[in-house]
């Protein structure tokens, strides 16, 4: 069963030509939904409240990853009226089923440039080293920051002073972020680069060129290696995503045309070199803003899924496509879903057994978080649910994040309760 279709013209709360602060935030109280969820697979999924570590009020902008030692990583910005924005994280045994130590702070201050969409991001090496990114205000302009990098190397009782990935110099803007182990011991990173740009502004760019997508690596030794320009125009202000594959990280982001057309790419780094950019699919979807709505993948081994909005002709869509050569080549994409109401922010999970999606929709009724559970080749979907309906509503809520281990989903979101923002879980299980 699936969800009832809108129909009309597109949403103009989706065209958003910039990445500014969120919405205001009215509806109904936030709450899981498990009891109305749909099922169309005899083994029926259980969902459970899972508190997080994050109480304060204020506290916003999750980041979601596992670790290489099987834990979960939680990143989260709190800012408060009249305080100083604050970094934090803690992590997560599964196997416990607890939290391993109380919100440990990263970083404070008031230059960091916070946005509802291009947040900071935590990640562990191999070798047990820490490491967040978070961006910076360069200047008083409103798209002059750029991208930090942090690491701790003893659980993160202590970080290292920021460093820059880029060294381009100029007051311009530099986000969406994505990083993964270059090695046991090195970060690799990848970024969307305003240095061509002139700070004009997003799509404009008034004396200058357009957004580029870059990456690099960082060493142990905090040293930034292999700098180097994938794709000489990207849109805008749209998340970068990455996955491991057997081959290496495969990145994928939305492009950008001369003519507007604004599909998903991937290349992956495989001997030291990236790949040529191809499309995940050709959508053909001409548009002259940002839609600020990227990408997500997901990997095992040379198993891919990769999910994204769409809006081709004004029909907003959420789409999965699925690769068995490590990104090279994608099969036909599968709707997942369509209409009106679907606000995208999507994010995929991937194991040997299925392949689960994370995604956003709104009507007149309110926000909805959904989740659909599939067969590693999309071609079934198991369950539908209706994970929780939220107070907030447009950008206040952000972007969901889904973590896949064992068989089981960990989800993290965004909600915003009388006026004031605050994260919320669930532990989806379906074995």
């Amino acid at each position: 069963m699936k969800p009832a279709i809108a129909t009309g013209i597109l949403a103009a709360s989706l065209l958003f030509a910039g990445c500014g602060a969120g919405d205001e935030a009215n509806g109904r109280k936030a709450a899981l939904n498990v009891e109305r969820a749909p099922t169309t697979a005899d083994t029926p999924v259980s969902v459970a409240d899972w508190p997080l570590p994050a109480t304060l009020p204020g506290s916003a902008l999750p980041d979601l990853v596992l670790a290489p030692d099987g834990n979960l990583l939680l990143a989260w910005t709190n800012s408060r009226q009249g305080r100083r924005h604050i970094l934090q994280f803690s992590s997560f045994d599964p196997t416990l089923s607890r939290w391993m130590h109380a919100p440990t702070t990263i970083a404070v201050g008031n230059s960091m440039f916070v946005n509802w969409a291009d947040t900071p991001h935590i990640m562990a090496t191999p070798d047990g080293a820490l490491w967040v990114h978070w961006l910076q205000k360069s200047a008083d302009a409103p798209y002059a920051y750029d991208v930090v990098v942090s690491t701790s190397r003893n659980g993160g009782a202590r970080w290292s002073a920021p460093l820059m990935p880029h060294n381009d110099g100029t007051q311009t803007e530099h986000g969406f972020v994505s990083m993964w182990p270059q090695s046991r011991d090195a970060l690799g990173i990848a970024w969307l680069d305003g240095r061509n740009t002139g700070g004009g502004g997003h799509d404009t760019h008034v004396g200058g060129g357009a957004m580029t997508l870059r990456a690099a690596s960082i060493g142990a030794d905090l040293r930034v290696r292999d700098d180097v320009q994938l794709d000489a125009m990207t849109c805008d202000c749209c998340q970068t995503g990455v996955a491991m594959t057997a081959r290496g990280p495969l990145l994928v982001y939305r492009g950008r045309t001369p003519d507007e057309t604004r599909d998903i790419y991937a290349t992956r780094l495989e001997g030291g070199t990236w790949t040529t950019p191809a499309r995940v699919h050709a959508d053909d979807w001409t548009m002259p803003a940002c839609p600020v709505n990227g990408p997500a993948v997901a990997a095992a081994g040379d198993a891919v899924v990769a999910g994204w909005y769409t809006a081709p002709d004004n029909v907003p869509a959420v789409r999965l496509a699925r690769s068995d050569d490590a990104g090279d080549s994608f099969g036909a994409p599968v709707v997942l879903d369509r209409g009106d109401a679907v606000q995208g922010r999507v994010q995929v999970a991937l194991d040997g057994d299925q392949a689960w999606a994370l995604w956003v929709r709104e009507d007149g009724d309110g926000q909805s978080l959904w989740l659909s559970r599939r067969s590693a080749d999309l071609a079934t979907e198991h369950q539908r649910l209706e994970l929780a309906k939220l107070q907030g509503r447009g950008r206040a809520t952000g972007f969901p994040q889904l973590v896949l281990r064992d068989g089981v989903g960990y989800v993290v979101w965004t909600d915003v309760v009388d006026g004031a923002p605050g994260l919320r879980g669930a532990i989806v299980a379906a074995r």
